[in-house]
């Protein structure tokens, strides 16, 4: 499956559009990590706990828009978009990213 942000792909032509798909992932941040992630964040340096979790959820919402393309009969996404938020009060330690795009066939 190819995934891209671009609108056409080069040198392929769009033979279907599948029209839009999605995934989206929510992930709780364990209490913990959050502590050690704040102890970090005072002291300087990448908080490698959030990057993880971060990563995770990014992982998990292409693969279920990607998964969402297939079932429509296409082998391309374009136009994609990641947009990433916290959920939950006072942001509650949850983390929700969601991928959109548009399916689409192409040639060769």
């Amino acid at each position: 499956m190819l995934i891209t942000t671009t609108n056409t792909i080069e040198g392929r032509a769009i033979s279907e559009y599948g029209g839009i798909v999605t995934g989206e992932a929510i992930l709780g941040a364990n209490i913990f990590r959050d502590f050690f992630a704040s102890i970090r964040d005072i002291v300087g340096g990448r908080s490698g706990a959030y990057e993880k979790v971060l990563k995770e959820a990014r992982e998990t919402a292409l693969e279920e828009m990607a998964a969402e393309a297939a079932a429509r009969g296409c082998n391309a996404v374009i136009g994609v978009d990641l947009d990433y938020e916290t959920v939950g009060t006072d942001g509650g330690g949850m983390l929700m990213v969601s991928a959109s795009g548009t399916a689409v066939k192409i040639a060769g």
